[in-house]
C-alpha cells in the first residue's frame, strides 16, 4: 500500500496542480477559449475549402448567416460607441464619461469582429482591399466599405489613450485626448452614413422583399434600431462589468440611460407602426404566417414592452428589469436583421436556406473571440479607472489600505 500511495503521489500532485491552474485561469474563460478556437479551425475550413463545402448559401440565398448576424447585426450592437460618446464629448454630459472607455472599446472590437465575418462572407477574402484602390462610387457597398474602414480607425484613435495609459505612454494619451472632439464627431458622421447605408442595401431588392420589411424608409430604421441596440448593449455591458470587473456604475446613470433608451424605442415603434399604415402592410391586415407574427414581435416584445417596462419610474430602478428590457430590445433588433436580410426574401426564393453547423461555429468563434479579447484589456489595461460606484470588494480592500497600512507604512 505504501508503494502504491508513492506512485499515486505524483499523479495527484499533477491533478491538483491541474485543478489550481484551471482554477486560476476559470471555467467561463476556458469554455471561450473552446469556441474560439473551434471557431478558428472552422474559419480555416472555410477559407481553405471554400463557401460552397462549408456554408449553405446558394444563388437563391447569396447572403446568408454571416451577412445577417456577424455583420448588419453586429455593426447595429456596436453603436453604443458613437452614441455614448458622443453624449459625453460633444453633448457635454460629462457625468456618462465612466460609460465611454467601455462602450468604445466594445464598438472597436465590434467592428474588428464585424470585419472578421465579412472576410468569411465574401467569395474572395484576398481582395478585401480592392475598395481602397478600385472606387465605385455609385454603390452602397462601396460608401459601407470606406464608412466602416474609416469608423474603425478611429474608434482605434478613440480607444488608443487607453492603450497609451497601459504602456505607460502618458504624454501620447493627452496628445489623443486634445483631439477627442473632432475624433468624436468624425465617428458620428461616419456611424450616421453606414447604419443606414446598410438599410440602403436591401432598397435594391423592392420584389425579393416582404412589404413587411421593405420600405423606402429602411436607411432610417436601421440608423434608429441601430441606436436603441447600441445603448441597450451599454446596459448589460455596464452589468456584466460590474459583475465580473467590479466596476459598478451609479444606478443614477443607469436610470438616465433608460430614460433615453424610452424615448429612442417610442421612436422606433411610431416609425415602424406609420410605415405600415401608410404602406397598408401591418401584420394584423392579413392572416397569420411567419412572417406577421415575427413582424409583430419586433414592435411589440422588442420595442414597446421594454419602453412601457423602462417607463415606469418604480421600475426603471430596479437593475433586474434594467437587464430584462435591455436584453429584449437586442434580442428585437437581432431579430430585424435576421427577418429583413432572410426571412423577408423567404417566399421570393424558389429553395430553402437554413445555416450549416459551420456556419453557426464561425459566428460563436467570432463572438467568443471578441469575448476574450474585451477580457484581456479589461484585466490589464486601465479600462475602468473613472468607476462611480466602487465595488464593496473595492471599499473593504480600500478601507484596509488606510485603516492598516497607511499607519504601518
Amino acid at each position: 500500500m505504501k508503494e502504491l500511495a508513492q506512485h499515486a503521489a505524483p499523479g495527484t500532485m499533477v491533478l491538483r496542480g491541474l485543478s489550481e491552474r484551471v482554477a486560476s485561469i476559470g471555467w467561463g474563460r476556458l469554455v471561450l477559449w473552446a469556441v474560439a478556437l473551434s471557431g478558428a479551425a472552422a474559419m480555416v475550413y472555410r477559407l481553405g475549402w471554400g463557401l460552397g463545402a462549408s456554408t449553405n448559401l446558394s444563388d437563391d440565398w447569396p447572403w446568408g448567416w454571416w451577412i445577417a448576424v456577424d455583420v448588419m447585426g453586429g455593426v447595429a450592437l456596436a453603436a453604443g460607441a458613437f452614441v455614448v460618446a458622443a453624449w459625453v464629448h460633444v453633448f457635454g454630459r460629462h457625468r456618462y464619461e465612466v460609460l465611454a472607455k467601455p462602450a468604445v472599446l466594445t464598438g472597436f472590437l465590434g467592428y474588428l469582429m464585424v470585419v472578421v465575418g465579412l472576410l468569411m462572407d465574401i467569395g474572395r477574402p484576398y481582395r478585401i482591399w480592392h475598395p481602397i484602390v478600385m472606387w465605385q462610387p455609385h454603390s452602397v457597398m462601396f460608401e459601407v466599405a470606406w464608412c466602416v474602414m474609416c469608423y474603425t480607425t478611429v474608434l482605434a484613435l478613440e480607444f488608443s489613450p487607453v492603450a497609451f495609459e497601459g504602456l505607460g505612454w502618458r504624454r501620447a494619451a493627452r496628445r489623443v485626448r486634445r483631439a477627442i472632439v473632432p475624433l468624436v464627431i468624425l465617428g458620428v458622421m461616419f456611424s450616421t452614413l453606414h447604419q443606414s447605408s446598410l438599410g440602403s442595401l436591401l432598397l435594391i431588392a423592392p420584389y425579393r422583399m416582404n412589404p413587411l420589411w421593405y420600405s423606402p424608409l429602411l436607411p432610417v430604421f436601421y440608423f434608429a434600431s441601430a441606436v436603441a441596440a447600441g445603448l441597450a448593449t451599454v446596459q448589460l455591458e455596464a452589468s456584466a462589468a460590474g459583475r465580473f470587473y467590479g466596476h459598478r456604475v451609479g444606478s443614477a446613470l443607469m436610470e438616465g440611460l433608460s430614460r433615453g433608451l424610452v424615448w429612442v424605442l417610442v421612436l422606433n415603434a411610431a416609425l415602424r407602426v406609420a410605415d405600415w399604415v401608410v404602406r397598408g402592410t401591418g401584420p394584423w391586415m392579413g392572416p397569420v404566417t411567419l412572417e406577421s407574427a415575427l413582424a409583430a414581435a419586433e414592435v411589440g416584445l422588442g420595442m414597446l414592452v421594454p419602453a412601457a417596462l423602462l417607463a415606469v419610474r418604480s421600475l426603471r430602478r430596479r437593475s433586474a428589469v434594467r437587464l430584462w428590457a435591455a436584453w429584449m430590445v437586442v434580442a428585437g433588433v437581432l431579430m430585424n436583421r435576421i427577418d429583413s436580410s432572410l426571412v423577408a426574401m423567404r417566399q421570393s426564393a424558389s429553395s430553402a436556406y437554413w445555416p450549416s453547423v459551420l456556419e453557426f461555429v464561425v459566428t460563436a468563434g467570432i463572438i467568443a473571440g471578441g469575448m476574450l479579447a474585451y477580457d484581456c484589456v479589461a484585466r490589464h489595461w486601465p479600462l475602468f479607472e473613472a468607476a462611480a460606484e466602487p465595488t464593496p470588494e473595492r471599499a473593504a480592500a480600500e478601507h484596509h489600505r488606510k485603516t492598516v497600512e497607511a499607519p504601518a507604512s
